[in-house]
């Protein structure tokens, strides 16, 4: 009943490839998007549309309430104040705007410890190591020390008598779908500035970032039914008070004299020019979509097909797998076919198969790296990945291994 549902509401699934139906694996780089989503940016553009905050006549008017309602209903799914949820273009914006905020306001100084991972996507690593050239703190990392990229709880307490100024850590690896137990961060490391990277760890389930006691959390709502170029940012605001803005333009300030500005409230401060309004506005209707449905079910069909998969695959003589390869591991199955690489396998299952996958580094080359260091991969910095979702089926998922069983015997040949 539910795929039948799902299967009208995101119209792309009736796709052909090469007269095939679309078998769509690539999840964790962006989903498809319900109907409701696609029709909602269609009608505010027809009949809402304006600039917000900066007029009185009847469509700002409009398109500020609705502006307004998608950050009240964000803040009300992270159970936060709307002062703390800052729209951002997605998640590397949100954590660049963090990093360089708490430099600009002391809050990260000179000497302080940055700590991140060998797990992170680019978007929570690149901006540290850069700015820590600039900046002069001290950045280290938790390298995973389990097989397959696994991170183990003894490498998160290793590095707990180091107090770092900032723990910045993914919830969820995009290359090995390992959820991360982010609630034991704060026990482990009690004076730390938390950010954490929800990119991957929010499309599955709802998040209370107060509840875990995280200082910032940042996600795409493209990753999650809604449209691109839009981010959520929640930030304890004790702490965004604290903070200089990451932008300075329009909106965000108060005053301007020929000396010195002073910096709007709360969330506005840190959302300097024109927002994204369409898609923020329809962004909200991605949320409901997804508790209507609820995230309880999303993540047990998520589960079920990620197991699925993972067992499947494991019986295919010279596939590897990556990951935790138990309950830890969750809507992503890295592999690789010996021999074959990824983007040979990813055309392949394209054009054959009709199934959609991802290949390569997917943005996480250090934990490439180390794969590379534990002789598991034959390419450098890369694999093949297929990731689920809640429109995904059994069906997709014996289509995709039946596709991979046919790539290993033609390049055996």
């Amino acid at each position: 009943m539910l795929s039948t549902r799902l299967y009208e509401d995101f119209p792309t699934l009736k796709t052909k490839i090469n007269g095939r139906r679309l078998v769509y694996l690539d999840n964790a780089a962006t989903t498809l998007k319900p109907k409701r989503v696609v029709e909602k940016l269609k009608e505010f553009y027809y009949t809402s549309y304006s600039n917000v905050h900066r007029a009185v006549h009847t469509l700002a008017s409009r398109a500020t309430v609705e502006l307004e309602e998608s950050r009240e209903r964000f803040a009300e799914f992270l159970g936060v104040s709307p002062q703390e949820i800052i729209f951002t273009s997605g998640t590397t914006m949100a954590i660049n705007l963090v990093a360089v905020s708490l430099l600009r306001s002391g809050l990260l100084k000179e000497n302080d410890l940055v700590l991140t991972s060998l797990l992170e996507h680019h978007a929570n690593f690149v901006p540290w190591l850069r700015l820590s050239r600039f900046h002069g703190y001290r950045l280290e990392y938790i390298k995973p020390s389990g097989r397959f990229g696994t991170l183990e709880m003894d490498d998160l307490m290793s590095h707990r008598e180091k107090n770092p100024k900032v723990l910045a850590i993914t919830g969820f690896s995009n290359v090995t779908g390992q959820r991360i137990p982010v609630e034991e961060l704060r026990n482990i490391f009690p004076n730390a500035i938390i950010v954490l990277d929800g990119a991957q760890l929010l499309p599955h389930e709802r998040v209370k970032p107060k509840e875990i006691g995280v200082d910032f959390l940042a996600f795409s709502l493209h990753k999650m039914l809604g449209p691109t170029g839009v981010g959520v940012l929640y930030g304890r605001k004790e702490l965004l008070e604290q903070m200089e803005p990451f932008l300075y333009g329009g909106e965000m300030i108060d005053r301007v004299s020929l000396e010195d500005v002073t910096f709007n409230e709360l969330p506005y401060k840190f959302e300097a020019g024109t927002p994204n309004i369409a898609d923020i506005v329809a962004s909200k209707e991605a949320l409901a979509y997804l508790e209507e449905i609820g995230f309880e079910v999303v993540h047990e069909r998520v589960e079920r097909l990620t197991q699925l998969a993972l067992e499947e695959l494991s019986r295919v003589d010279g596939v590897e797998l990556y990951g935790p390869l138990d309950e830890r591991q969750h809507g992503i199955v890295s592999f690789n076919i010996k021999g074959v690489h990824p983007h040979d396998v990813a055309h392949i299952l394209d054009q054959e198969f009709g199934v959609a996958i991802r290949s390569g580094h997917h943005c996480a080359q250090p934990l490439m790296n180390l794969l590379k260091e534990q002789s598991l991969l034959d390419f450098p910095n890369s694999t093949c990945r297929a990731s689920f979702y809640l429109y995904n089926t059994e069906e997709d998922v014996r289509i995709f291994v039946e596709g991979v069983k046919k790539v290993k015997e033609w390049f055996s040949r």
